[in-house]
């Protein structure tokens, strides 16, 4: 099984904001530059995240990024459900549908593997992923800046 882009930048996002100070938010920019990525994509995640609930945005002075109770609480299971989408392991329709998807065990079988890998990450929470020794790492990180 494989994460798409999005959504490892979403996880590596709630993960960076769960060690915040939460009397210093972060800015989508500072979050982009800890996970060195375009910017572009991060404000892209954290829309994503924030129409789930998992994180707010606060305007004006002292704001910045945070935590919600559910970005602390929720399952890692239902996040990645959540930010993968609806979409299954193999394409079976699509512009060349697959000549054996009338009469195919496979779909079914990968269907029931990509179940069981969001199973097995539903007792996770953002907060067990960013114990020690993960929490100290990604209150280190610093982004690079344009020089």
């Amino acid at each position: 099984m494989r994460l798409t882009k999005f959504t490892d930048l979403g996880l590596r996002a709630v993960m960076r904001l769960a060690v915040a100070e939460e009397n210093a938010p972060l800015a989508t920019r500072e979050v982009a530059e800890a996970m060195d990525v375009a910017y572009s994509h991060m404000t892209k995640v954290i829309s994503r995240l924030q129409h789930l609930g998992v994180i707010e945005a606060r305007r004006g002075r002292g704001g910045g990024l945070g935590l919600t109770r559910l970005g602390r609480q929720a399952s890692v299971g239902w996040l990645v459900r959540e930010l993968e989408g609806e979409g299954e392991v193999v394409e079976c329709e699509g512009g060349q549908p697959c000549p054996l998807r009338g009469a195919c065990r496979l779909r079914a079988a990968l269907r029931e593997a990509q179940e069981a890998f969001y199973s097995s990450l539903d007792p996770l929470t953002v907060s067990d992923l960013v114990a020690s020794p993960t929490g100290p790492v990604l209150v280190g990180l610093v982004g690079r800046r344009p020089g």
